[in-house]
């Protein structure tokens, strides 16, 4: 194997959007990847990508203008949280959240100039929850889905792809998509009414109107573990991915399918996430000249979690 050039999406300002006392999206998530990825003698060898806050001229290329402002006069007005409790933000949250928005969006642009080949976004916070006007599931907005209207507007792909295999389903990523035929998104999760949140990603949602069939949900049982996860990815995922044919590829990588994670009743182990990140991107490396920008979302079992990402970095980093 032959390693690649993999960017590296990460700045210490992340560590500012103060979610309080207990709650499961912490500055402590993003410490803890710093320094697995540090200790495995990665960090060294990633290419530091440059990147700023994201205007909100770019924040709205996939949510409504009113709500970009409601979020920005909630941080300034001091309030603790958005739409729901479990949303948290504080003063510094809108420029936080912008600035991970930034830094996905450098990546991509790096990717598309061939500075890179692939780049690990490692953001907070979290955004595959974003609704068009509304923050949900600790996520105010959704920089995959921004990232992806970016490369159709500003770059005239006509495919790109979306997988999420975050262990919530991105509710938020497929509605953007829903009508459309330029962006397929693809998800591997948690069953609905296994996992209580958000209640969305059944088998029959599909997509409508010109997307009909542009949206593949793949709900796992309670209980699976890496045979189940890789059969899906195997039977379902590939299939899907190699007929679509993207030219850019966009990963919503959740790790909070751990065996550990409260947050999920899925038994994946951190090595899994190489296993299923070497797939994703030899499809990218036949499809898509090898693009890949892979995104943090969820991941709450902190002593795993840093083995977990540093077995996705390491796919990433290499190609047959």
């Amino acid at each position: 194997m032959q390693s690649v050039r993999v960017g590296w999406i990460y700045d210490r300002r992340f560590l500012q959007h103060d979610t309080g006392e207990d709650h499961p999206e912490s500055p402590a998530r993003l410490v803890a990847i710093v320094n697995a990825v540090e200790q495995a003698g990665l960090l060294s060898q990633l290419v530091a990508l440059p990147f700023r806050q994201a205007s909100s001229a770019e924040l709205t290329l996939a949510h409504d203008p009113a709500y970009v402002d409601l979020v920005r006069m909630m941080c300034d007005a001091g309030f603790s949280f958005v739409g729901s409790r479990e949303t948290r933000i504080c003063r510094q949250s809108y420029d936080i959240a912008a600035l991970a928005a930034g830094g996905v969006l450098a990546a991509c642009e790096a990717v598309m100039a061939g500075h890179i080949t692939r780049a690990f976004c490692a953001v907070r916070p979290p955004g595959h929850h974003a609704e068009f006007d509304a923050a949900m599931g600790y996520c105010l907005f959704n920089h995959v889905a921004i990232a992806a209207e970016h490369l159709v507007r500003n770059h005239g792909l006509t495919r790109v792809a979306i997988v999420d295999f975050d262990v919530h389903h991105g509710n938020g990523t497929q509605h953007f998509f829903a009508e459309r035929n330029d962006v397929l998104y693809i998800s591997l999760h948690e069953r609905p009414g296994s996992i209580g949140f958000p209640g969305t990603g059944e088998a029959d949602e599909i997509g409508s109107g010109a997307g009909a069939g542009y949206t593949l949900n793949v709900p796992l049982n309670r209980g699976s573990g890496p045979r189940e996860y890789l059969a899906a990815l195997a039977q379902h995922v590939e299939p899907a991915l190699t007929a679509f044919r993207p030219e850019f590829l966009l990963l919503s990588a959740g790790f909070d399918a751990l065996m550990w994670d409260n947050s999920s009743n899925l038994n994946l182990q951190p090595g899994t996430y190489g296993a299923l990140t070497d797939s994703l991107v030899q499809i990218a490396a036949r499809h898509a000249q090898g693009r890949v920008v892979s995104v943090l979302e969820g991941g709450y079992h902190i002593p795993q979690l840093g083995a977990a990402v540093v077995a996705h970095i390491l796919a990433m980093s290499e190609e047959e």
